[in-house]
């Protein structure tokens, strides 16, 4: 599992919980609103050593609780399972975020008790994803996730990141329908960055709040519990 950066402390990452994060290098999405482009496209050569990222955690036992594992995904790494394993064996919760692309990953990690709380981004309408230039068979899959993860006795939320254009009022209904009965749905605030897979989504007008809390009134009619993040 290639770790192309490590943020020491989070106090964001891991809800309730103070961690690390850990990211991870390559996606097989290629969302052009994201702003980990080197992570993505591998723009960089930055590696760190599992052995330096694990005396990291060893000399913060007494300040961090747990690991956020995020990327790039995550779940494209074989070793991730391995990973997994040792970060709870030195007593550590673990957090993954993931685009859900691997249901299998995902189903192995909960099997094994190896993770305590999964993110995972439904990013539009299904039917929408090919803007990605997703894998094959990838509306499949997601579903998969998604149910996997609903039937799990952790804690979850489903992310919504709402890039205008790519999220519309249409598509926040057929997400809500998508993950209908879900614990919680976070639709997060699309911040333009300097940093995005794609330029164009640079000079994007965000929603606002109003738009925003209208996206989370429809939400609530589906999900438990709706949150906004980022306004």
């Amino acid at each position: 599992m290639k770790i192309a950066g490590l943020q020491k402390i989070s106090m964001v990452d891991y809800p309730g919980h103070i961690c690390a994060t850990v990211f991870t290098q390559g996606c097989n999405f290629r969302c052009g609103f994201c702003h980990n482009r080197d992570l993505v496209v591998g723009g960089t050569d930055f590696e760190l050593s599992q052995q330096d990222v694990f005396d990291y955690f060893d000399s913060r036992r007494n300040m961090l609780e747990g690991v956020c594992v995020t990327g790039g995904e995550p779940t494209l790494w074989p070793g991730l399972f391995d990973f997994a394993g040792k970060v709870k064996k030195i007593g550590f919760k673990l957090k993954l975020d993931t685009n859900g692309s691997n249901p299998q990953m995902i189903e192995d990690l909960l099997r094994e008790d190896l993770v305590d709380y999964i993110a995972m981004d439904v990013k539009t309408s299904l039917t929408k994803y090919h803007l990605f230039k997703v894998p094959e068979n990838t509306e499949e899959a997601l579903v998969q996730s998604i149910q996997k993860i609903m039937f799990s006795k952790i804690p979850y939320e489903f992310r919504t990141t709402c890039v205008p254009g790519i999220v519309t009022e249409e598509d926040i209904y057929s997400i809500a329908e998508t993950i209908k009965g879900a614990k919680k749905h976070c639709l997060q605030q699309f911040k333009p960055h300097e940093n995005v897979l794609d330029e164009s989504f640079m000079k994007l007008q965000p929603y606002n709040k109003d738009e925003l809390n209208k996206f989370k009134s429809i939400s609530e009619n589906f999900v438990e519990s709706v949150i906004i993040r980022g306004i």
